[in-house]
Formats: structure tokens, C-alpha cells, sequence
């Protein structure tokens, strides 16, 4: 992973190039080989990975160049979660990294 500044520098030189619109960056979520929890190696969206450096399932982003807006969407991880893979950094501190400061939940409530 890159410092904080070099994706909010790709993403700045994004927004300059295109000047306006809402662009959309899906990742990838992880995929099952013969059931759920079997799964393929994961391999983040290159496109995602460029511009927003998460490598980690289950995240999008949005760039909304005419309200000066970047989110990143994906949820905490669950109770149920915690137990099988221990404590991990939450959405907020990971999208910290990047230097975006707003996230949104998939799940509601």
C-alpha cells in the first residue's frame, strides 16, 4: 500500500481530468470455489485498488466530482465474523488510510 497522498493525488488528477460527474469504483467480494466458505484467492479490482488502495472484499466507492464528495462503502465486520478472524480495523480507520474521510454501511441498522 502507498501513503495516503499518492491515492489522493491520483484521485485529484482524476476529478481535474474529467471535471465533472459521479463515478462509481466497485471491488471485488470474495468468490466460492465449491461452497461460501471454500473460497478462490482474493484479488482486488485493479481499478479499485488504484485509486482508493483497499485490498479487502465487500467494498465500492464513489467519487461525486460536482459536490467535491469521496465515500467508500462497506460494512464492519459482524460479532460472528470476529470470532473466526479476531479483531479487525473498522471501515472509518481503513478508509483513514486512504485519505477519505466519509463512509457509508452497506447493511442498514
Amino acid at each position: 500500500m502507498f501513503s495516503a497522498a499518492t491515492y489522493q493525488a491520483r484521485r485529484a488528477q482524476l476529478k481535474k481530468d474529467l471535471k465533472s460527474g459521479l463515478l462509481l469504483f466497485l471491488g471485488n467480494n470474495e468468490v466460492g470455489m465449491n461452497y461460501a466458505g471454500n473460497t478462490y484467492h482474493f484479488r482486488q479490482d485493479s481499478n479499485f485498488l488504484y485509486f482508493f488502495g483497499l485490498d479487502q472484499p465487500g467494498l465500492a466507492a464513489i467519487i461525486d466530482i460536482d459536490n467535491d464528495r469521496e465515500i467508500i462503502f462497506g460494512d464492519d465486520l459482524s460479532m460472528e465474523d470476529i470470532v473466526w478472524m479476531g479483531s479487525q480495523p473498522k471501515m472509518k480507520s481503513l478508509a483513514e488510510q486512504v485519505d477519505i474521510r466519509e463512509t457509508l454501511a452497506f447493511k442498514k441498522g
